[in-house]
């Protein structure tokens, strides 16, 4: 009996009764009717205040509580259950909670001593809700109870709880005598870690500020679960503790109407599915957000979803609409918290992120937004990710959603001046300009090169050393260049904007984004119209016509090329008479008019002839050739091509190199040699695939499965033709319909 297990245990150390009470803080009254059996019922306490005074560990403390728990001679009370209610109407986080799933079978499986989840993200993305809903639904996983704290790391009152405070309260809960707490905190958490050895129970730090903080409460019994939400990054719990971190994002669009359906129910959500999806994309699918405004429309059931939604989008780049008396859900208030423990450096630059209008930004155009150091501009943006205020989502590429920039933004305009807020735009515009016209001559070196406007100090532009790498960048930069030359030209930068969409050019048009080249040379065509400058106007206009008809457009192309000729003819520009000579000949391509195009491009090529314009004579040549085999002189095509591939090779010109070996490959065809155009075609392709030429790519395909077609390999002309579809469905091209026939007819 448990009486007798205490006696021998006591009498093992050579303890009196009184020795042992002062030892464990119980009465030796209490201890001399534990060891005659009169108590039949200890509590779970004094049982391990008992067995901590006995130094009872692993098996032999687990023997000990058997002998309590036997013969119903010891009855334990409940566990603490501090667990504050779960959320109404929680939504969304399946993902999320099948890893805190994952988590705990693996603790079970493992046998391992503590499981600790590290759940951080940005203010009020849902961390305490996703917590507290996960914790709910294992709390019976841990019959000891659940211990809950709210750490107050983030405290609008600027006051974090101290950890002493927080073991001291959890000692309380555990039914531990204030006289046998130690002073000092270390020996405070190694009383808490005894009272939990041998116990399964679930933790939840909720909002601690940093792994300090945390540490004095980590139990080191097998069977508990701690659960830790932070606004930052606790990297040191994560290295040190071997704490699980799971990263918070916003909700998926699905997940924020699930939370809206679950708040207003499925009937008002579904009556209004464009007024829903414009509340989820103006509220950031930021779940705080969205429950205040679901909190609003619950309170006036009358109100339309179309109205709320129209109170947000006057509201656009504000918090106003999100304010609310509660300081706890007051959106601005809530990232305050987070934004006053930053270093004066680090509040800076979040501040100046309000001003970047793209969808995030590297640390070399942060270091030039700022015109500090990368090296230093790193550790800035490695606090603002630790405080949740941007996200690091790919390497070096930092990202923070539309409220939080909306906040920084506001920040921005209240704390520094227009002067500091004006001369950092103009870094970070010239950052994508000298960075950007690095990059598209790399990507195209035949181009005719502009000279961008010297940048200013502490600019950092950014470096590539071929080719891929320039294409790369333009790929991952392609929204925030985008981005940039709107910003310009709503600033009144006109020759930040026509430059910067000039760098964009060639990348556009390899990669198929022919919309988005048509719009940013309708930027360009009106700065250089509000700057006067005819020939930049011009300019705008060859490019927007070859843009058009890239998209099937023509009666805009031939507008605009008829400006653009007109233009270059005033100005005595041969060189731009005749790159619009070719854009004129390709639209008369489009439609069969082949003598016309011939016409035009004999002229471009006697334009390029006088000024001893290599490439464009080179692409003059193969353009010629091309139209003689399309009239069906295909002696003179091979001869004009042959001509051209000699230019081209000689100048290094890789792309206008591959284009014409595809027009050798034609007209080998025509002729018969159709052996001799599939090395033409293959040869095509493979610097047509090195350069990321899609659309050249698919056209070649195109071609080269034509000619399998007519020596009569019907399955490898479906194969290649079905691979030009691809490309062709890929880009929208309106070429995607002629082949799709031709893949149909193969198949059947």
């Amino acid at each position: 009996m448990l009486a007798n297990v205490i006696r021998m245990h006591r009498l093992r150390l050579g303890l009196t009764q009184d020795e042992l009470a002062t030892g464990t803080g119980l009465s030796a009254r209490h201890l001399r009717d534990l060891e005659a059996g009169r108590i039949t019922a200890p509590r779970q306490a004094t049982l391990r205040l008992l067995a901590d005074a006995f130094a009872l560990q692993g098996d032999e403390r687990e023997r000990f509580y058997a002998a309590a728990r036997s013969e119903g001679k010891a009855v334990v009370g409940p566990g603490p259950a501090q667990l504050p209610r779960d959320v109404d109407g929680f939504a969304g986080r399946c993902q999320e909670i099948d890893q805190l799933d994952a988590l705990l079978t693996r603790s079970r499986d493992r046998g391992a001593t503590v499981v600790i989840s590290a759940v951080c993200g940005a203010a009020g993305v849902g961390k305490t809700a996703l917590a507290l809903h996960w914790s709910h639904r294992v709390r019976r996983d841990f019959p000891d109870g659940q211990l809950y704290v709210n750490l107050r790391g983030f405290d609008p009152d600027g006051a974090p709880m101290t950890p002493g405070e927080a073991v001291r309260g959890f000692l309380d809960v555990l039914d531990v005598p204030a006289k046998s707490v130690p002073a000092d905190l270390p020996q405070q958490s190694a009383l808490y870690r005894s009272v939990l050895a041998g116990r399964r129970m679930l933790i939840l730090l909720d909002n601690a500020s940093d792994a300090a903080q945390v540490r004095p409460l980590l139990p080191a019994s097998a069977g508990c679960l701690v659960v830790v939400t932070s606004r930052n990054q606790l990297t040191g719990l994560i290295a040190s503790e071997g704490a699980h971190p799971l990263n918070l994002d916003l909700l998926t669009p699905a997940e924020a109407e699930e939370l809206l359906v679950h708040r207003l129910g499925k009937q008002r959500v579904a009556a209004e599915p464009e007024a829903t999806d414009e509340i989820i994309i103006r509220c950031a699918r930021l779940p705080l957000a969205l429950t205040i405004v679901a909190a609003r429309a619950a309170m006036h059931p009358g109100f339309t979803l179309a109205a709320l939604a129209a109170q947000l989008r006057q509201t656009t780049g504000t918090l106003d609409a999100f304010a609310v008396e509660d300081a706890v859900t007051d959106v601005r208030t809530v990232f305050s918290w987070s934004y006053q423990r930053l270093s004066d450096p680090a509040a800076k630059l979040f501040r100046l992120l309000g001003s970047h209008r793209g969808p995030d930004l590297s640390a070399p155009a942060a270091a030039s937004l700022t015109g500090v150091g990368v090296e230093q501009v790193s550790l800035l943006l490695a606090e603002l990710a630790h405080a949740c205020l941007v996200t690091e989502h790919t390497p070096s590429r930092y990202t923070l959603h539309d409220l939080l920039r909306s906040y920084a933004s506001e920040l921005g305009h209240a704390g520094d001046n227009p002067e500091t807020r004006s001369a950092a735009i103009g870094r970070l515009f010239d950052h994508y300009l000298h960075s950007g016209v690095h990059a598209a001559l790399l990507v195209d070196p035949q181009r005719d090169p502009i000279t961008p406007t010297p940048h200013g100090s502490g600019v950092t532009p950014e470096t590539m050393t071929g080719r891929d790498e320039a294409m790369e960048w333009f790929a991952a930069e392609r929204p925030t260049l985008l981005a940039a030359v709107c910003h310009a030209a709503d600033a009144g930068e006109d020759t930040h904007t026509w430059q910067l969409a000039w760098t964009l050019v060639t990348f556009l048009d390899r990669s198929g984004h022919w919309h988005d080249w048509v719009a940013v040379q309708q930027a360009a065509l009106a700065a250089a119209s509000r700057l006067g400058e005819l020939g930049r106007q011009a300019d705008a206009h060859r490019s927007l016509a070859v843009a058009f008809a890239r998209l099937g457009r023509d009666d805009e192309a031939h507008d605009h090329h008829r400006c653009a000729l007109a233009g270059y003819e005033a100005l005595g520009d041969h060189l731009g008479q005749a790159h619009t000579h070719h854009v004129v000949a390709q639209l008369h391509v489009r439609v069969g008019q082949w003598q016309e195009a011939l016409s035009h491009t004999e002229r471009a090529l006697h334009l390029h002839r006088q000024i001893d314009h290599l490439s464009g004579q080179a692409r003059a040549l193969n353009n010629i050739g091309w139209l003689q085999a399309q009239l069906g002189d295909h002696r003179m095509a091979l001869t004009y091509c042959e001509q051209a591939l000699a230019l081209h090779c000689q100048i290094g010109d890789r792309s206008g190199e591959a284009a014409t070996r595809d027009s050798l490959g034609q007209a080998h065809a025509k002729l018969g040699n159709h052996e001799q155009a599939a090395v033409c075609y293959h040869h095509a392709l493979t610097l047509m695939r090195d350069l990321g030429l899609r659309y050249q790519q698919a056209d070649t395909l195109h071609h080269l499965g034509d000619s399998r077609a007519e020596v009569g390999d019907s399955e490898a002309a479906h194969d290649i033709w079905r691979q030009a579809l691809a490309i062709f469905e890929q880009l929208g091209h309106e070429d995607a319909e002629a082949v799709r026939a031709k893949v149909l007819r193969a198949s059947i």
